[in-house]
């Protein structure tokens, strides 16, 4: 990416929601360049969609944590049947596969503790696969809306 893509993609990221024109003006560029750019970005997987940022309480989603899982076998089929099987259940927000102590990361979300608590007790301590779980409840959480690539690392010098 160069540093017009990066600006695109930055106003994007900003409000994905702003006309063609309008970016194009901020950046001092025609409409048809910017929206050529914006083209390829997509067709580059650069960018993979546009999103509404909901509020979860409005979701009836109060209560969120992070649930850390280990299962057993560590194998792939243990490991894809987990995550195609979580993803489906309607208190999952995410699900991240990990390396080190734990397996997996699991972003929840539940009207009232209560909630939580049975859905942890329903769904995770039934299942054979997992061996331990952690749950640590959300306070708040910050998500940085707009994302600058970071700079590549310099090759080394030849010997």
């Amino acid at each position: 990416m160069d540093e017009l893509d990066s600006a695109i993609v930055r106003h994007l990221q900003e409000d994905a929601r702003q006309s063609n024109r309008d970016i194009a003006r901020k950046l001092g560029i025609a409409p048809s360049t910017c929206l050529e750019r914006t083209r390829l970005l997509r067709q580059r997987g650069v960018i993979r969609g546009y999103h509404a940022e909901i509020d979860l309480g409005a979701l009836n989603r109060s209560v969120q944590a992070i649930v850390a899982v280990q299962v057993r076998p560590l194998s792939r089929d243990v490991v894809a049947a987990f995550e195609r099987s979580v993803i489906e259940l309607p208190e999952v927000r995410s699900v991240y596969t990990m390396a080190g102590s734990d397996d997996f990361l699991v972003h929840v979300t539940a009207p009232d503790i209560e909630h939580l608590h049975a859905f942890l007790l329903d769904r995770f301590t039934s299942r054979r696969e997992i061996v331990g779980f952690r749950t640590s409840i959300i306070y708040q959480h910050l998500d940085k809306q707009v994302l600058e690539p970071l700079p590549r690392p310099q090759a080394a010098p030849p010997l």
